[in-house]
This record gives C-alpha cells, structure tokens and sequence, in this order.
C-alpha cells in the first residue's frame, strides 16, 4: 500500500523574517512544503501560507517588491470564497487587513476589513509570552486543539476587526484577537510553528485541508 501523497503548499518567499521555520513545520506535520516565489508552483500548490516577522510596513514593501502582492490578496480571496486553503502568520496575518498604526503610509492587502493597533499602553510590549487562546468556534484546522490551548506570541501590534472574522482572542490588557477565520482563510497572530504539539496540530489540520477538494459552488 503507498504512502498518502503529501499535499503541496507554498510559503510564499518575500526575502524577510525567518519564513524557512514555517516550512519546517508544515514539514513536520505531512505537506511538501516549498518556500517560493515562483509562479507556477505557486498556481500548481494545494494551499499558500504567508508567515511574517518583524515591521508591518518592512514586511508589505519587500511583499510588493518580490511580486506577490496579487498572489497573496487573490489567495485570501479564493480562500474566503471557499477555494484553496490560506494561511497567515503572525505579521502575515496583519497584512492581510488594510493597515497598521505601526506603519500608518504603508496599505495592506485590505484583503480583510481591519487594522492593526498597538497594544494597550498598560501592558509590556512585546507580548512575548505564551497564553491561552479563548475560542469563540472551531474552524476545520482548530478541531484538534486542546483547551485551553496554549500558544506562542511575540508581537506588539493586535487586529482590531469586525467580530464575525475573530475565531479568538487572548487575554492581554483585555482581549487581543488571536486568531480570524473566513471561508478556507485562516490566520493567526501567534506562532503555530513555535508553539509545540498545539501548533503543530493546527499546522495538521491546514495541511489536511489543503488535502480536502475545494468547497467552491
């Protein structure tokens, strides 16, 4: 009997932050996962993951300027509508909303309505912790989380969006949006490659995501 093949995802390669330990990761857990530029992988993928670290506006310029800008706005958008699956991380998931107070010339992708905002000024910035994520569902990739469950954040800059978009929060001077959910979209400001056997299990359940047939009418 052969082995089941292992679903191909892209991590798109924007030159910044430590993208190769999101690939390691969804490794890890079953894809073949290639960090790329490269168009016709990219078309040819199961699923896209855009990680981020460090500034948001650093972060979007080298997005544009390696040209994928439109790969990663139309992946949300196809992801949202039902299509193939998409995930941020981190910054990658502040990009994918219309700015941040970080950078205030630099756009998003306005994929997503929302910005992100400093933290409040009463706790420590960064939030460079792990926390306990508060559900409010359970989209497909979080089914196998425990819960509590606990996660790994570094950031200094939370979203602030519409309710219907947050899948969680954390508890950090008062709710901080953890996590957002559209369609096949996902995104996550903490880090599920740095956050041991939770992580890993919400990278598992993206990759057999990205292993399931698109939901599109």
């Amino acid at each position: 009997m052969s082995a089941p093949e292992r679903p191909l995802v892209a991590v798109l390669d924007y030159g910044i932050g430590n993208l190769r330990s999101a690939q390691k990761g969804l490794e890890k857990v079953g894809a073949d996962a290639r960090l790329t530029a490269d168009a016709g992988l990219i078309a040819d993928a199961a699923g896209l993951v855009l990680p981020g670290v460090g500034a948001f506006g650093r972060c979007m310029e080298a997005l544009r300027a390696a040209g994928l800008e439109d790969v990663a706005a139309g992946g949300v958008a196809d992801a949202a509508d039902g299509g193939r699956p998409f995930l941020g991380v981190c910054v990658g998931m502040q990009m994918l909303f219309e700015g941040s107070d970080e950078t205030p010339g630099v756009p998003g992708l306005a994929a997503l309505p929302g910005r992100a905002r400093l933290l409040p000024a009463e706790v420590k910035h960064p939030q460079m912790q792990w926390n306990t994520l508060d559900w409010r569902r359970r989209p497909g990739p979080t089914t196998a989380l425990p819960d509590p469950a606990w996660v790994y954040f570094v950031h200094s800059y939370g979203v602030d969006c519409p309710n219907d978009l947050v899948t969680a929060t954390c508890d950090y001077g008062g709710p901080v949006t953890a996590m957002v959910d559209r369609g096949r979209c996902w995104a996550t400001q903490f880090h599920p490659e740095k956050s041991s056997a939770t992580g890993l299990a919400l990278l598992a359940g993206f990759v057999a995501e990205c292993a399931a047939p698109a939901t599109v009418a």
